[in-house]
């Protein structure tokens, strides 16, 4: 107990790869139920980013800007999550697609991520005088920038 939750977390994942490399699980010096290493993940802090009046934490699925939560479809959350953990990179129409549709993207088109892209703005963008996120960059994609 003496250890943080990152300490405890690598210090199991060594004590289960030198058990993988163990030619008899019976000398294994002990054995690290799966139920430990799921409340080591439960354990860590929140993945919070504040920007001016936007928040968003991901592990919440919550995102507002003030006091005012804003209601994410699934997709505009996963997609807004893909571009804020990751600013001023640009996203391709296709990367976006295979992150957070999990599929191919020859199965769906730009349009699919345009419309998703586009409802997330209005969203956030809650006062006439809000910045705008998300930056389209032409032909490509998407980026999150702060204004």
């Amino acid at each position: 107990m003496l250890l943080n939750t990152r300490q405890r977390q690598e210090l199991v994942n060594y004590l289960l790869a030198s058990k993988g490399q163990q030619n008899n699980p019976a000398d294994s010096p002990c054995d690290i139920p799966e139920t430990y290493r799921v409340q080591a993940a439960i354990e860590e802090s929140f993945t919070e980013i504040r920007m001016g009046d936007l928040y968003f934490c991901q592990e919440q699925r919550l995102v507002c800007m003030g006091e005012q939560v804003i209601e994410l479809t699934a997709k505009e959350f996963d997609i807004l999550a893909l571009l804020i953990t990751h600013p001023k990179r640009v996203f391709t129409y296709e990367l976006i697609m295979e992150l957070v549709w999990n599929e191919d993207h020859s199965y769906y088109s730009r349009k699919a991520v345009n419309n998703h892209v586009s409802n997330l703005r209005k969203k956030l963008k809650i006062a006439p005088d809000s910045p705008d996120y998300i930056k389209s960059v032409v032909g490509v994609g998407y980026k999150f920038e702060v204004p």
